[in-house]
């Protein structure tokens, strides 16, 4: 098994690099993900489409298989794509996902669940929270400083996930926030930690480190993914597989040059950074 708690993980975010997470959907994927540096993978399913799902309990074995010993993964639990907020038939699929990935031996889970007015809800977080234990268990949200110390109080909460409420971690509007949420955090040592994501590639990535490095960042999330072509040579006229632009004959899959760049400027950082400390 697998399981960790805050504080006290296996193979942690250590000291001695920054450490670089990859979401990614497919057995082809998180070979490429791990050749080209990750330290952690985020294991989803239908990446291209609405942003993922919770994968299969067959894509986890095999990714598991296929994935070094000493590298965690991480399971999305998310029954569906478009927004948080679920039934209670949802989120009972929720709780029997995180049960069935538990077993299964995984590092640990990746979920979100908000209220209408797009808080957390804590009463559920904590139900799945205690379900996952000991396993880690990651959260994103949009209201990020409110929900830092809101699920910061369940002991279970390993991280959470953040692009500082902008499409991209690396704007300007995002910025601010995230400096403020790593300062905060590297000041409550028993607090969920900060993984800053959305938008991380290595044309974004050094703006991020030179701003976020001095206030505590020390996790990434990035997904190099893309549409590659399918190599299916029967495609009949006027139809397709409902995915539409690139998606409609083409396979997602992390790509391992695209880690390995992102991989090789965190790394360069990390050094100067500690150079100057």
């Amino acid at each position: 098994m697998e399981h960790t708690a805050r504080g006290s993980t296996t193979t942690s975010p250590s000291a001695e690099r920054i450490t670089v997470e990859v979401c990614i959907d497919s057995v082809e994927s998180a070979i490429a993900a791990v050749r080209g540096g990750a330290d952690r993978l985020e294991l989803c399913g239908n990446l291209g489409l609405g942003g993922g799902t919770t994968p299969s309990l067959g894509l986890y074995r095999g990714v598991r298989k296929a994935a070094p010993d000493g590298i965690p993964i991480m399971v999305m639990i998310r029954p569906r794509t478009g927004d948080f907020l679920y039934t209670d038939s949802e989120f009972s699929v929720m709780q029997e996902d995180v049960r069935a990935f538990k077993e299964a031996g995984a590092s640990g889970v990746v979920l979100g669940i908000l209220q209408k007015d797009g808080h957390i809800d804590i009463t559920r977080t904590k139900a799945l929270a205690q379900d996952a234990a000991p396993m880690q268990v990651d959260m994103t949200s949009q209201d990020i400083i409110t929900a830092h110390l809101d699920v910061s109080s369940i002991p279970q909460v390993t991280r959470i996930l953040t692009s500082g409420q902008a499409p991209s971690a690396s704007s300007s509007s995002a910025l601010p926030t995230l400096r403020t949420l790593l300062r905060t955090a590297s000041r409550m040592p028993s607090a969920a930690k900060v993984l800053v994501g959305s938008g991380v590639n290595a044309h974004t990535v050094g703006c991020l480190l030179t701003e976020l490095l001095p206030c505590g960042l020390r996790e990434v999330h990035l997904s190099a993914g893309g549409w590659v072509p399918s190599e299916m040579e029967f495609r009949r006229d006027g139809m397709g597989m409902g995915v539409g632009g690139e998606g409609e004959w083409g396979v997602w899959r992390t790509g391992e040059d695209r880690v390995r760049a992102v991989r090789e400027l965190v790394d360069k950082a990390w050094s100067e950074f500690l150079e100057k400390e």
